[in-house]
């Protein structure tokens, strides 16, 4: 169990940062900046079937499968 209080209570100082990596300009190039971004949406699990080569496709390509096929709806509903 953590102890927020002693947690709480310490100053920058005093923490231990030494298995933290340093921050590399390269790093910085590929950071996103969330200001007041809104959580993501609640997802729901749904069992979908689709064709074995729209499948094998999404795996070929090595695609995230949900999160490319959630994406492509999304459009398609801003779209129709």
């Amino acid at each position: 169990m953590t102890d927020w209080e002693k947690v709480d209570s310490l100053e920058d100082k005093e923490i231990d940062f030494s298995d933290c990596p340093e921050i590399t300009p390269d790093m910085l190039k590929t950071a996103i900046i969330r200001r007041g971004s809104q959580s993501k949406p609640q997802k729901q699990t749904l069992t979908l079937s689709l064709d074995e080569d729209i499948v094998a496709w999404y795996k070929s390509n090595k695609q995230e499968n949900q999160s490319k096929i959630n994406t492509l709806l999304r459009e398609y509903i801003k779209n129709n």
